[in-house]
């Protein structure tokens, strides 16, 4: 548990300290117009309030990833701290930060829009199609989780599908109304929610005080089958929303679009990012301890192979031995909120960046209606084909895992040169381009479900085609900058 405090205290005094520092960089204009401000359109440029633009904030990025990934990124054991920590920090949180603001400054533009504009036409041609299909994948894989939660709090009839019904519903209603109407009026009661859950998990991991693995002891893989799942890449694909996530950078636009002021920046990007990363960091430790032979006894589980890893089953578990039935249940529906706020929000992104590709004003419900019909047919498709195969949702997690990852490369590497061409300090955002970018390329390269290469040659292909990528940056910013 000492590994763990430190961890926390890490996380609070980053957001006071190196989020300072990127603000400083950034450079906040306090008196510069909004889009909220500039151009109100009572659908999606709408001022509110900083405290609830924070809270839509985190619950758009707080899905499944920072608890089920969580969960799965804790057979790791300690070194899933350090990643949470790292990797929110100077990673995670810059790249929320960032990318929210530029957007802010390019009257809150989709997240293509911005790749384009700094990597090229061809980049943000393939990223609008791209960051879609990851969105649809998003809406498809927040589906799953929280319908499998409530069906184990209600009666065997409302199973998962019903759910998945239920919940695909109301992402209709939340994507279709204008985000004041729906999304700004429930999220701050869902966030609550969410936030009781993590306080309440935390408290219970101050009292127990459970012995569980130190930094200190090292950063063994406690995986079932540690040579087909090591550390590097799997770990930091397995935790993405809880340290650095693509996904992030498409929810920052509809953020942007309904700020007041620029100084609301740090709070909103890098505050939520340092928030979930917290939430992550509780749930890798309760998971660590999980996993333990003292906790599986604490929780009285008699056959864990039965449960094979499932977060759904271990959050349910965890939640009800540690705060009893009733908080446990408070606790669960926490959880639920996050995926459900986050695939609500990954369809109106979908939404909005197909309106910035067609030029279509977005104020008539008939043209929202022309992009959301097909968005939904596609996510429909999806989700009768995994109700019908029992292993479709967890290809479809792994295809996003690894879709996520790669998109925060393309935006890291966008802010990477806007920081150059503004003359700014730009290696807080090169060097996790870099790393990330070795990240996605081994673990497509590596993992069974990708080319399945052997490990070692992964690596080196990963680590050549990084440091071509730096190389080929360099030469790029010499190039511009003896053009001028």
């Amino acid at each position: 548990m000492i590994s763990f405090c430190l961890a926390l205290a890490a996380l609070v005094v980053g957001f006071f300290t190196y989020g300072k520092f990127v603000e400083r960089i950034f450079g906040v204009e306090p008196d510069r117009k909004t889009p909220a401000i500039a151009n109100p359109d009572g659908v999606d440029f709408v001022p509110l309030s900083g405290w609830k633009i924070f809270m839509i904030q985190f619950l758009n990025i707080a899905g499944l990833g920072p608890i089920f990934g969580a969960i799965m990124g804790a057979k790791f054991g300690a070194s899933s701290f350090l990643w949470i920590v790292f990797g929110t920090i100077f990673a995670g949180a810059v790249h929320d930060f960032m990318a929210g603001m530029i957007s802010l400054r390019h009257n809150g533009e989709s997240l293509p829009e911005t790749i384009g504009r700094y990597l090229g036409i061809t980049a943000k041609q393939f990223m609008r199609f791209f960051t879609v299909v990851l969105m649809i994948l998003v809406g498809v894989v927040f589906v799953a989780g929280p319908a499998d939660l409530l069906a184990m709090l209600t009666p065997e009839n409302l199973d998962s599908t019903f759910w998945i019904l239920i919940i695909f519903a109301y992402y209709i209603l939340a994507t279709m109304f204008p985000i004041d109407k729906i999304i700004g009026r429930i999220y701050p009661v869902f966030a609550v929610a969410l936030i009781f859950m993590a306080i309440g998990i935390l408290f219970m991991l101050f009292i127990s005080f459970p012995d569980i693995p130190e930094i200190t002891d090292g950063l063994s893989n406690k995986s079932v089958d540690p040579e087909n799942n090591p550390i590097f890449p799997m770990l930091f694909i397995s935790i993405a929303c809880g340290a650095i996530s693509g996904f992030h950078a498409t929810q920052s636009p509809l953020m942007a679009r309904c700020m007041t002021n620029e100084r609301q920046g740090r709070y909103i990007f890098y505050g939520a990012m340092v928030t979930e990363g917290i939430v992550a960091l509780i749930w890798a430790a309760a998971a660590t301890y999980f996993f333990t032979p003292e906790g599986q006894a604490f929780f009285n589980v008699t056959e864990p192979e039965k449960i094979n890893g499932n977060p759904a089953v271990i959050v349910n578990i965890i939640s009800k031995g540690w705060l009893g039935l009733v908080g446990g249940a408070l606790a669960i529906l926490g959880v639920v909120a996050a995926p459900i706020t986050s695939g609500d929000t990954a369809f109106r992104s979908a939404r909005l960046i197909v309106a910035d590709f067609l030029h279509m004003e977005q104020r008539s419900i008939s043209k929202r209606l022309l992009i959301c019909i097909p968005l939904f047919l596609v996510a429909i498709l999806i989700l009768i084909y995994n109700l019908s195969d029992p292993a479709g949702f967890e290809k479809i997690w792994r295809y996003f895992a690894w879709s996520n990852q790669t998109l925060a490369v393309f935006t890291l590497w966008a802010i990477t040169i806007y920081l150059s061409r503004k003359g700014k300090p730009y290696g807080i955002t090169l060097i996790p381009a870099l790393f990330m970018m070795a990240v996605v390329i081994t673990y497509i390269l590596f993992d069974r479900s990708g080319i399945a290469l052997p490990y070692t040659t992964s690596i080196i292909i990963s680590v050549i085609a990084a440091a071509i990528s730096a190389i080929y940056f360099f030469i790029y910013r010499y190039k511009e900058k003896h053009s001028k």
